[in-house]
């Protein structure tokens, strides 16, 4: 799923253990300007370096998971809980490369191509 909103909070990356980190941020999405909304996403492990780049007022393009958890409390009782879950941050307007944006370098099997054929024979081979 993808959206676009302009970030209002972000927040530090939070160590929750010696192996899951997490950051969050807050973005405002205005599907009905009249009305917005205001959007608690978080990035996960080496995606939270991703909002380095970003600041109050960007207004960007969001990738993200819709996540839901359900929990039993100590009690017994059952909950339920939801995450957006952002995985790519574009400022608004960037394109993503496709490949033939960025073709790869020619491999060492591509070498044929690099020859020159402009004799007076009718194939190269």
């Amino acid at each position: 799923m993808t959206i676009d909103g302009k970030i209002i909070e972000k927040y530090e990356t939070q160590e929750i253990s010696s192996s899951f980190q997490k950051r969050e941020f807050v973005v405002e999405y205005a599907e009905n300007p009249q009305y917005p909304e205001y959007l608690k996403f978080e990035l996960i492990q080496s995606n939270c370096q991703q909002l380095d780049g970003f600041n109050p007022g960007d207004e960007l393009t969001i990738s993200f998971n819709l996540k839901g958890r359900k929990w039993t409390d100590p009690k017994g009782e059952v909950k339920y809980f939801n995450s957006l879950q952002a995985w790519r941050l574009e400022k608004k307007g960037a394109s993503v490369p496709t490949p033939s944006d960025n073709p790869p370098p020619p491999s060492s099997s591509d070498e044929w191509m690099k020859e020159d054929f402009s004799s007076d024979d009718d194939l190269p081979f």
